[in-house]
């Protein structure tokens, strides 16, 4: 009974033969371990039976449930193959169960389990119409796998509209058991872009804030990165199929800089761009949650951000899974409006 180890309820039984070797009478037992007639006389009975392994509780427990086939693929079927019928646009395992009739909510929820399927779970895809995405993806994944030797290759890209929130409350701070907090008022002083080169060799992020996107914007940070380089040195870009990077101005500095070369990612597959990890990575450190006092405030601690983030700069593993589990890209031949 006073054994660190054991449990409470086997402490529980052994003090009752005790008492109950020490002669006391059942209404005492019933008041000091609070329980009741039926209690005592039970466990009196396992140990005069079993000595103290009868004090071991020993549920037999009940077989585990198991679905019928048929009903397993029933339910399977009227979840991924039907709708309810009050409209909604899923099902929940109470309402499944209630439309099939005769089982269990958590019947569902098993068979759910073992197949693994969440109706309440939704996930988004986009699927590229380019007709040239595989030539184009390949040149690209190449730039990744095999770069030229004496080549640099950016990967480069704008956030924009970039907002500089000044929260009007005091933030609360982290405690135990509880999350940090951030008032719901806010001032928004305005807001900007961030342009960001990732170098794909180096793992290295060339920054710079700008008020606007525009093509000049964009050819301003072109003439960086070329400047942050050797004179004469090989650079590829990889950019997504923003309007802006296409215009005459960019055709103008390409002609003028024959030694960079612009890749363009398919229609709807910028994630192909390395450059957009990094993009999440600097919103969940400093943007989604950051006070700025100021548009210049932003601007400051986004660079601060890039400087010390270069100090330990991580590159990109990059895969390329089979292509022919690709999603089929859209019939556009037929477009209604």
């Amino acid at each position: 009974m006073r054994r660190p180890g054991t449990s409470a309820g086997l402490a529980r039984r052994a003090k009752l033969i005790l008492l109950s070797a020490d002669g006391v009478g059942f209404n005492e037992i019933r008041d000091k371990l609070d329980c009741d007639v039926r209690f005592i006389q039970r466990w009196r009975e396992r140990f005069i039976e079993g000595r103290v392994a009868g004090l071991v509780a020993m549920h037999r427990g009940r077989a585990a449930y198991k679905v019928d086939a048929r009903l397993e693929a029933r339910i399977l079927d009227w979840t991924t193959k039907r709708k309810p019928a009050d409209r909604s646009t899923h099902w929940s395992c109470r309402k499944l169960a209630l439309e099939l009739g005769g089982i269990s909510h958590s019947t569902v929820q098993r068979v759910w389990s073992k197949h693994r399927i969440s109706p309440a779970r939704l996930d988004r895809y986009m699927a590229t119409n380019d007709p040239d995405f595989e030539a184009k993806a390949a040149d690209i994944i190449g730039l990744y796998l095999h770069p030229p030797q004496y080549a640099a290759v950016f990967c480069a890209d704008e956030k924009t509209h970039i907002q500089a929130l000044h929260r009007l409350d005091q933030c609360l701070p982290l405690s135990p058991g509880g999350a940090e907090r951030y008032g719901f008022e806010y001032f928004r002083h305005g807001t900007l872009s961030l342009y960001a080169a990732f170098n794909t060799r180096s793992g290295e992020v060339l920054g710079k804030t700008a008020k606007q996107h525009t093509s000049v914007e964009f050819v301003a940070f072109l003439s960086d990165i070329v400047a942050n380089q050797p004179a004469g040195k090989e650079i590829h870009v990889i950019a997504d199929n923003l309007s802006a990077h296409k215009t005459q101005a960019v055709r103008d500095f390409l002609s003028a800089h024959s030694n960079v070369s612009i890749h363009y990612t398919p229609t709807y597959s910028s994630w192909l761009n390395q450059v957009e990890p990094w993009f999440a990575k600097i919103e969940r450190d400093v943007i989604a949650r950051g006070v700025f006092t100021s548009v210049a405030d932003l601007a400051r601690k986004l660079m601060r951000y890039i400087r010390l983030y270069n100090k330990n700069p991580k590159t990109v593993a990059w895969m390329y899974f089979d292509p022919t589990k690709r999603v089929p890209a859209r019939d556009t031949s037929e477009t209604v409006h």
